[in-house]
């Protein structure tokens, strides 16, 4: 199936993991892919940068038949993300895709972390989203003003369930990934109107970010590791087509067969004043029963529905 033939991705962190799979799974599916990856070694982004990763993506798509080219630049780095997306313009002549995926862990209790700690990792997921968000959402706006009419424009943000039922010892990644929510809900209305769709996903995969996540469950001896990338590429490779034209501001955690579209916050209870204003007193009398009989630590998105563990990483 070549659904994709004639449009050119950019897929981020894609030397490695999920964006490795996400790469290989677009170039399957007909796209010239522009693969991007800075090639640090270590997983909190530090260690000698290296072109080895991005350029054995290449390598991996043009022996399959499929183009591609490498992209070793930090997309962090405003103007770096600016040049990624002219590689793509001047290499193949036009960009569709954008799938983000480049990330980094820092892990540390809330009372332990440092401002660098901090910085570095929503530096890396929501900066990173954002600067390559903006130069390809300024290109799609100045095709359709150009043509007077809509562009095909796809944008895949890589978000994580952590966002959804926090994690203890990530409130860095946890708060950036929140943010790539708000991200793509803002920059899908934004969008729209040139025909640009913007979704996250929440995946769960086992890569060298999550291997001490999923400590104690071995991949199996036989058949496919239920959390390998593999099962979370076809979904990208979905919003990424033309058959998911009407998927826009959408959220959807996958992972070894399954998907689960998530619904926006919606409102559990609502409390009115009986006076013109509330009073310390009535809120007390109203507010303290309601939470009395609840789990003070449940969430909005019931993440036992999802199946989810207390730690979770995407």
């Amino acid at each position: 199936m070549a659904v994709l033939n004639g449009r050119t991705a950019i897929v981020t962190g894609a030397g490695r993991g999920l964006g490795r799979a996400e790469a290989l799974e677009l170039a399957r599916l007909g796209a010239r892919v522009v693969v991007n990856d800075f090639g640090q070694p270590g997983r909190d982004g530090t260690g000698e940068a290296s072109a080895a990763p991005a350029d054995q993506v290449v390598a991996e798509i043009v022996a399959a038949g499929g183009e591609a080219v490498a992209h070793h630049g930090d997309v962090a780095d405003f103007e770096q993300a600016r040049e990624l997306v002219q590689i793509a313009l001047d290499t193949y002549g036009s960009l569709d895709i954008l799938v983000n995926n480049a990330g980094i862990l820092r892990d540390r209790m809330v009372f332990s972390m440092s401002e660098d700690e901090w910085d570095s990792v929503i530096r890396v997921h929501l900066k990173g989203h954002f600067n390559m968000v903006r130069f390809v959402a300024a290109h799609w706006r100045e095709r359709a003003k150009a043509s007077g009419g809509a562009v095909y424009g796809r944008i895949v943000n890589t978000s994580s369930e952590a966002f959804v039922a926090g994690s203890a010892g990530q409130p860095n990644y946890a708060a950036a990934k929140g943010g790539i929510i708000g991200l793509t809900t803002s920059s899908a209305l934004a969008l729209r109107k040139y025909g640009v769709t913007v979704n996250a996903i929440c995946p769960r995969a086992r890569t060298r970010m999550t291997r001490d996540v999923f400590e104690g469950f071995a991949a199996p001896a036989e058949g496919v590791d239920p959390l390998a990338p593999e099962h979370v590429a076809p979904l990208v490779g979905y919003l990424a087509g033309p058959a998911a034209q009407r998927v826009n501001g959408q959220v959807l955690v996958v992972h070894g067969g399954m998907v689960a579209v998530l619904d926006r916050p919606r409102v559990a209870a609502r409390f009115d004043t009986g006076k013109e204003v509330f009073s310390y007193e009535e809120l007390e009398d109203l507010l303290t029963p309601y939470f009395a009989g609840r789990d003070p630590e449940e969430t909005f998105a019931a993440p036992e529905i999802l199946g989810l563990k207390h730690s979770v990483r995407g």
